[in-house]
This record gives structure tokens, sequence and C-alpha cells, in this order.
């Protein structure tokens, strides 16, 4: 199961904690694991290498994790974009529950 975490703090986002496979299918083909591993890449990215935000990441690709981080000025710039990427994983969970946990809680 892939196992996303949200940081909050006061309601506001603050970045995340991607680990686990989701077990739909082998990995390398496994298309649950490809598609939040895509969304949570390219937020990373924008984040970084489009706005020149900097930012706490953390990638093992060999244990299927991820984690970003960002400090509270930071993360007020990016609240659109958190907010978004948090949509899209909730609305992922919908189609895909039991491949997906997703869960809130401080860094």
């Amino acid at each position: 199961m892939v196992r996303v975490k949200f940081f909050q703090s006061r309601g506001l986002l603050r970045g995340f904690e991607i680990s686990g496979h989701a077990g739909f299918a082998p990995i390398g083909e496994d298309i649950v694991c490809a598609a939040v591993s895509s969304a949570a890449y390219m937020l990373a990215n924008t984040i970084t290498e489009v706005m020149g935000i900097n930012a706490k990441i953390k990638v093992d690709e060999a244990k299927a994790y991820m984690f970003l981080e960002l400090n509270k000025d930071n993360a007020l710039k990016c609240q659109e974009l958190l907010k978004g990427f948090e949509l899209h994983i909730r609305q992922f969970k919908e189609a895909h529950g039991q491949h997906i946990k997703v869960i809130y809680g401080g860094v």
C-alpha cells in the first residue's frame, strides 16, 4: 500500500511523505505507484525548479520513498500547488482506495 502523509501546521500544508508500493501490479508495472510518483515529482520539480523555492527533499527510489518539507513562508507561497496535489491524491484514493492510504500529521 502507498502511504501518503500530508504535513500540516495550523491548517497550513507544509509538505508530504510518500512510502510503500501499491501492490496493484508488479513493481515497474504498477500504474497506481506510477501515478502517485509522477504527481509528487511534478509538484517537487515545480516548487524547486520552476518557482525556485527551497525545500527539504529526500528521495530513495529503491525504498519507494519521497519526502518534501517547506518552511512556513515557502509553504504559504505554495499552498495552491500543495492543495492541488492533495486533491489529486485524495481523488485518486477514491478510485484505488485499497492501494492508497492518506493521513495527516506534523513533520
